[in-house]
């Protein structure tokens, strides 16, 4: 009898083994299955953003390019104005330092040729 109760431990240990082993394959044959769906759904979903911004991704370049182009002649033409009020101002400066010179050296003439005849009078 003690070889028919082992025998029988026996095939109840190996039974309940078996189906141990056969829902952890299913359980783990499961999450694979689903892992391998996500994966391809990823992939897919990849793919169709790539897509999107290789068709969008030239024309927007396009457009900032004519942006920064515009703002590059904005800024140029900002650049050659600024250039020239300053030469104007240059020029400003340069004619009112000969015209102040010129008034200058004629009140020191002046006031040489008064101070020359009034000394020569006495």
């Amino acid at each position: 009898m003690a070889i028919e109760i082992s025998e029988s431990v026996l095939n109840y240990g190996l039974t309940f083994l078996t189906i141990s082993t056969g829902i952890v394959v299913l359980v783990i044959g499961g999450f694979a299955a689903k892992l391998i769906f996500d994966a391809t759904k990823l992939a897919q979903d990849a793919r169709i953003t790539l897509n999107i911004v290789n068709e969008e991704l030239k024309p927007t370049l396009e457009e900032v390019n004519k942006a920064l182009k515009s703002v590059n002649d904005i800024v140029q033409s900002a650049n050659e104005g600024m250039g020239n009020v300053k030469s104007g101002i240059g020029n400003i400066i340069t004619k009112t330092k000969l015209l102040s010179g010129s008034i200058l050296g004629g009140i020191v003439k002046g006031f040489i040729t008064v101070y020359n005849l009034l000394g020569k009078k006495k």
